[in-house]
């Protein structure tokens, strides 16, 4: 503990050094404070004013000077706070979601020996993260759709160079509550008083010892004096910094009564977290120590141990030492999980939204926003991971129940649904007809016939009107010409449309959406982002449809496991002179499109089939599929 004593002098010290006050108009902006270079051009506000109005803006044309189209677009949507209507951010277990933590960095400053080889990984090329626009851009989208706490992870967040500086902008966003940090606590004595200025609630800082060799041997690094002396000038800036750490057999078990020690004169909040075992750990249960066992461990020494208050949506289960100034908690992500009320999303360095720590990754937001999708559907997209969000994270029983049943499935259920999809005649060895069709939807069950495709088709229109002459197609002249329907003399009325889909993806892939393991992402959420977009972009997709505003486009993706299928249905609504049957089915179509496409390194056994109008109002004449039919 003297170690412990010299770095509590050094952070005083620091804090003497660093908290030295800079008037107004000075040249020591934030990032000159944190860094010890020369000011940028970017002066940030410290209080509100007009003024302050004007630095913003000049602070926005500073970052805007490499893509200036993406800020303009991007700025004018903010002058208001949005109004929380459709709660796109609520799942369906009715957990409202508050809390995101953005990854702002893959990077970091330490090699910790259970997290990376002491060369490092492979970083993705700085041109798949999100930039700082970007971050704040969807920091500003969550917000408006509910969140109010945001705090900012890595790799290691302080590596980046406009820390001060997205703090500053993420603080000022209307309507955010508080604004945290996790770290590894190495530069806080150098960055905590600027990140404090800028706006910066909270801190946590990662520390799974509290012995400098250890430190020094799990991290690869030195530097423990610098986390302590961080921790203490932490303290002394009014702040009840969290200190996690993740408790292992065999790795730091025997630190358990030092940590609690260690709140007894410092006002922090040591939280053990229980390790994790998942595939990339390859599930190395016997290194998790429980919370009972934790406490049973405590109570040996300290018997009067005991439970403290915790609040609603609290990860962490507190408890204290009467007379201790700090307190400990446990956060049982196994033992006891907290899904119930878990209230948190996150966003990762790369633009990936992700609705659980455990599970893989959803789908990119970069791609959208980079695609220039709308913000609307933007908003669609993260609503649709969130609906998709289980009720509790993922663990062992799980998957292995899931592959179990999967596979003892019978295959029968696939096969004759695929079957039943397509009418082929009788089969014969010398079968032949003009039009071949290569199939291998049945070459499984008949491998010594090349088939044939026989195609009928009826010459009957709804009104039973014989023939097929070119007068009676509403799209060809009587030249025989395309052209487009002339709308103008239609009656204006609410129209309706609903198609559907099918795509037949077999149990590989089945097993793989249901336990949310596709390579690619959420396979059902984006299917149905897909066909909404689809369905708006009908008329520059199909030469003559008209350019119709629609009023609500709804896509269902369905995953089906008994027959190994993705349904989907498209319903789209408008009011004006023509239907929108085609939005419907271009809907449903680029939606199981995009199950394709996002299944197919898997396998390309997949089948699209029984794509199809549904029903149809509005306009002249209404049609109901019949559902006792066999097409």
């Amino acid at each position: 503990m003297n170690a412990i004593l010299r770095v509590g002098i050094f952070a005083r010290n620091a804090a003497a050094a660093i908290t030295t006050s800079y008037p107004t108009g000075s040249s020591n902006n934030y990032a000159s404070i944190a860094t010890g270079v020369a000011a940028t051009k970017t002066q940030l506000p410290v209080e509100k004013s007009a003024s302050t109005a004007n630095t913003h803006s000049a602070t926005a044309n500073t970052i805007a000077e490499h893509k200036p189209s993406f800020v303009q677009q991007q700025n004018s949507k903010q002058a208001k706070v949005k109004p929380i209507s459709s709660q796109p951010l609520t799942d369906t277990f009715g957990r409202h979601h508050t809390y995101l933590r953005i990854s702002l960095t893959e990077r970091c400053n330490l090699r910790c020996q259970y997290c990376m080889p002491a060369e490092g990984v492979q970083l993705q090329s700085k041109s798949n993260l999100l930039t700082t626009e970007e971050i704040l851009y969807l920091a500003r989208i969550f917000v408006e759709q509910g969140v109010r706490k945001i705090r900012l992870t890595g790799g290691e967040p302080t590596v980046r160079r406009d820390i001060v500086n997205i703090i500053a902008k993420i603080k000022s966003i209307p309507k955010l509550e508080n604004i945290g940090i996790t770290t590894n606590g190495l530069v806080l004595t150098r960055l905590l008083v600027p990140m404090q200025r800028a706006g910066l609630d909270a801190v946590n800082i990662s520390l799974d010892t509290l012995r400098p060799e250890r430190f020094e041997e799990i991290t690869r690094r030195k530097g423990w004096e610098r986390v302590i002396a961080g921790i203490d000038l932490a303290i002394q800036l009014g702040y009840k910094p969290k200190l996690n750490c993740v408790l292992m057999r065999n790795f730091n078990e025997d630190e358990i009564c030092d940590f609690v020690e260690f709140t007894r004169d410092r006002d922090v909040d040591v939280r053990f977290i229980e390790y994790m075992p998942f595939t990339g750990n390859k599930w190395q249960t016997d290194r998790l120590i429980s919370f009972k066992e934790s406490v049973e461990i405590i109570q040996k020494r300290w018997p009067d141990f005991k439970a403290l208050p915790n609040g609603p949506n609290d990860t962490s289960k507190a408890y204290g030492v009467p007379g201790y100034k700090g307190q400990v908690g446990f956060i049982t992500s196994m033992t006891e999980h907290f899904c119930g009320t878990c209230n948190r999303l996150r966003l990762t360095a790369d633009g990936n939204i992700k609705v659980c720590l455990f599970g893989n990754k959803e789908f990119s937001l970069r791609d959208a926003i980079r695609s220039e999708c709308s913000e609307d559907d933007l908003i669609a997209l993260i609503g649709a991971a969130v609906s998709r969000k289980k009720k509790q994270h993922a663990d062992i029983n799980i998957h292995n129940n899931t592959v179990t049943r999967l596979h003892h499935k019978k295959s029968e259920i696939f096969e004759s649904r695929r079957e039943q999809r397509i009418n082929y005649p009788k089969i014969s060895k010398d079968f032949s007809l003009p039009y071949t069709f290569d199939t291998n939807l049945i070459s499984s069950q008949f491998p010594k016939y090349n088939f044939k495709q026989i195609r009928s088709f009826c010459t009957k229109n709804t009104d039973g009107d014989c023939g097929n002459n070119s007068t009676n197609l509403t799209h060809v002249d009587a030249t025989g010409k395309a052209q487009m329907v002339d709308v103008s003399v239609k009656e204006t009325t609410k129209r309706f449309a609903e198609a559907r889909a099918t795509v037949l993806v077999g149990p590989k892939i089945t097993k793989l959406i249901h336990t949310n393991n596709m390579k690619k992402g959420d396979v059902l959420s984006v299917a149905q982002l897909a066909g909404i977009m689809g369905a708006k972009r009908t008329s520059e997709l199909i030469p003559l449809c008209h350019n119709i505003t629609l009023s609500s486009v709804k896509v269902e993706a369905k995953l089906v496991m008994e027959m190994y299928s993705v349904d989907i249905c498209g319903r789209v609504q408008c009011t004006g002179q023509t239907g929108v049957e085609m939005e419907a089915l271009t809907a449903v179509t680029l939606a199981a499109l995009t199950v394709y496409d996002m299944c197919k390194a898997v396998s390309h056994d997949i089948t699209i089939t029984d794509i199809k109008l549904w029903n149809k109002t509005g306009g002249k004449r209404n049609f109901e599929r019949n559902q006792n039919k066999v097409d």
